[in-house]
């Protein structure tokens, strides 16, 4: 299976509402997503899709190399058309002064484990940066440790909670922010760990089956 990222249009919706409600208890509503979507000067949102075959676009580049330009493109430059490609998982991003709030993103079931979720994190990283954000943060449920590995892997460190932040069941969540992404530490850093997600992610397309089930990610 081949994944890459493209940018969320307003089709994408319903789509991303069925991953949402596959994940999460208390779903956004459809308005909420367009209103987002209509603020691109503030909130960037993408979505990960799949392909059971190599997309056309894989081909411009050669395949280790370059691999990840194929992963991750220029996601909010000129419009694409609409894509055949299904929606697998997706993410969203609020500029608040110079910093990145990562606000939602998630995985459907069938594809967690493999690199999407982590896959979708470089996107909206890279989303943060296109709109000037120096730093990151996001909030994560305190239960949800498969999430927090993936964060501390990027460089999110936990420091402080929100007590009773969800309101299925007024579970704390933690606050985690970066360190400055635009730093050359962080940089190389980010650098090392998409080489080794494209390694991941190339190796796997060239395998029959990508899927199994780990919890969500995070909604903010």
């Amino acid at each position: 299976m081949y994944f890459f990222l493209e940018p969320m249009r307003e089709s994408d919706i319903p789509q991303v509402q069925e991953i949402e409600r596959r994940s999460f208890s208390t779903p956004w509503s459809a308005a909420t997503y367009v209103r987002e979507l209509r603020t691109p000067d503030q909130c960037r949102y993408l979505v990960v899709r799949s392909s059971s075959t190599r997309p056309r676009h894989f081909d411009l580049e050669p395949p280790r190399r370059n691999w990840l330009a194929t992963l991750l493109p220029s996601l909010f430059g000129t419009p694409t058309p609409l894509s055949p490609y299904p929606v697998v998982a997706y993410g969203g991003i609020w500029l608040n002064v110079d910093e990145g709030h990562i606000t939602t993103i998630a995985t459907t079931p069938e594809v967690r484990g493999h690199g999407v979720g982590e896959l979708a994190l470089n996107g909206l990283i890279d989303a943060a940066l296109a709109l000037g954000a120096t730093a990151l943060t996001l909030e994560v449920r305190v239960s949800n440790t498969v999430a927090q590995n993936l964060y501390h892997k990027y460089g999110f460190e936990a420091r402080g909670t929100r007590r009773r932040y969800y309101t299925d069941n007024n579970e704390d969540a933690l606050i985690m922010w970066t360190e400055t992404i635009t730093s050359p530490t962080y940089k190389a850093r980010l650098r090392e760990l998409r080489l080794r997600l494209a390694d991941r992610l190339r190796l796997q397309a060239e395998e029959p089956g990508t899927g199994d089930t780990t919890p969500g990610l995070s909604h903010g």
